[in-house]
């Protein structure tokens, strides 16, 4: 089978969110089932073409946008340490920047983003033709490929290639106004109301993009069944959503374990595994002493937040139960930035409580490594998680997940009974921060039972939350697009 996978953004080459994750680490475990998989994405001016051994192809083409004629070339490279090809399409004027989504000078999204991704679209076509090499299927990602689809099964209605389309992020779908349609090539005639290019006198790109893909999917099973609810969910398109409810399916994000992997990683003190904890303990101490809490402390249970700090994730509910926390036997470390107000309520917390609370308003992605390996507890209270990628981080270091049951927390954190040796975690549900203070205790209660601790912290490791289960689940959406679109099965 071969596979297109078209993205804005793929790991190593240019990340600004999760979907570069998805699109840097899901080919390799395709290519290892035997997907042609290839992977194409805009050149962005902060590309390293050296580093990366990117390579012009010979291919020029000429993009019709509207009244003008817009100049783009495709060029190559492999993934590192790799056979798998990933193209580029080069244009000065829409990818010649600073930024990918966001002017760095503003912090302003480009007023032109529609435009960027309309030549990005059409000039995946364009590539596809100049390298003779035709998918099977196109794999589109989130807004800025919304098109792909489209355009292809307009211009090329008899065209036996089948489409699935991911939905990463909900929030961003593309908005613009009709003026756009001139650019894309496509008439008014195909944006009446309800139709798949009308969304509220716009045109939605994400809405088109589920509209003519043949399989569509999101990062986890019950944040699929979660986005055709409400709005809080759907963020307008819970409506569109339910009418491709047969076609909608959901398919948890992996963890790259080559990255996150407490016996290989070179980020923390000391490497450890399921069957010898000790180096564990010792990651603790050193980053107890790292972040300015006791560091003898060893017997108090440690948790841990990393996180952007915004309403999403859940600090309007735990920041008013925050200290209620910390009046039992804990200590607590966070690290992330976002909200000024929780920003500045941590800092204060921090100077409030030296000894129990830590706040390293900041990213720092080493750090981020040492808190998975030196916590005991991991807190994501959100409010909506798509898919969530720290608790699977935590289980694989033996950091057990305190999380709200919704979206890709639901999926893979179930609540642990220490009598029956089950689950791997602890899970509230009622958006509340009483909810959330039962669940912390109750991980707090559970950490004194030294050997039931460990049986938990094992069977948390003993997860499997590799790229390897997501792929074959890809591999079967693939084969129902093509199916769905050759056969109308």
């Amino acid at each position: 089978m071969k596979v297109l996978l078209v993205a804005a953004e793929a790991y190593p080459f240019a990340k600004v969110g999760g979907l570069a994750d998805v699109a840097g680490s899901l080919p390799k475990p395709l290519y290892d089932r035997g997907v042609d998989i290839r992977v194409m994405i805009p050149l962005y001016d902060k590309i390293d073409r050296e580093k990366f051994g990117i390579e012009y192809c010979g291919v020029d083409f000429d993009i019709e946008m509207g009244d003008e004629v817009v100049k783009g070339q495709l060029l190559a490279a492999k993934f590192p340490d790799s056979e798998i090809p990933i193209y580029f399409i080069e244009c000065k004027k829409y990818f010649g920047r600073p930024g990918i989504y966001t002017d760095p000078e503003t912090g302003e999204a480009y007023p032109d983003d529609g435009e960027r991704f309309v030549f990005f679209s059409k000039a995946i076509i364009e590539g596809i033709h100049a390298l003779g090499w035709t998918p099977d299927v196109f794999h589109a990602n989130d807004y800025q490929t919304g098109l792909v689809p489209a355009l292809i099964k307009i211009k090329y209605p008899d065209a036996q290639i089948g489409f699935l389309y991911s939905i990463h992020n909900l929030a961003y779908q593309g908005r613009f106004e009709f003026e756009i349609l001139d650019i894309i090539g496509i008439g008014k005639e195909l944006a009446y109301p309800m139709a798949p290019f009308e969304f509220f006198n716009k045109v939605n790109f994400m809405k088109v993009g589920i509209s003519f893909a043949d399989i569509v999917n999101t990062v986890s099973p019950t944040y699929a069944k979660e986005i055709q609810t409400t709005e809080e969910y759907g963020y307008g398109l819970e409506g569109v959503l339910r009418s491709v409810s047969d076609r909608l399916f959901g398919v948890i994000n992996g963890i790259d374990s080559s990255v996150w992997n407490p016996e290989s990683d070179k980020n923390i003190p000391y490497n450890y595994n399921a069957d010898d904890l000790s180096g564990k303990r010792m990651c603790k101490a050193a980053l107890l002493k790292e972040v300015g809490l006791p560091s003898d402390a060893l017997d108090i249970p440690l948790i841990a937040m990393i996180s952007r700090l915004a309403d999403q994730k859940g600090f309007d509910i735990l920041l008013p139960v925050m200290e209620d926390i910390l009046k039992d036997k804990v200590m607590f470390l966070l690290l992330g930035t976002g909200n000024k107000k929780y920003e500045a309520a941590f800092e204060k917390l921090a100077l409030k409580y030296p000894k129990k609370l830590a706040a390293v308003i900041d990213f720092k992605g080493p750090l981020a490594h040492r808190i998975e390996a030196g916590a005991d507890m991991f807190l994501m209270p959100s409010r909506y998680e798509p898919c969530g990628l720290n608790q699977m981080y935590s289980m694989a270091y033996g950091t057990v997940p305190v999380v709200r049951k919704t979206g890709g927390l639901a999926d893979t954190v179930k609540p642990a009974n220490l009598e029956k040796d089950t689950g791997n975690g602890f899970v509230f549900e009622e958006y509340s921060g009483k909810a959330l203070l039962g669940a912390v205790r109750r991980a707090v209660e559970a950490f004194k039972d030294g050997r039931a601790w460990r049986k938990l912290q094992g069977r948390c490791m003993s997860e499997d939350f590799t790229w390897g289960a997501s792929a074959d689940k890809y591999i079967e959406l693939y084969r129902q697009a093509l199916a769905l679109r050759r056969y109308g099965i």
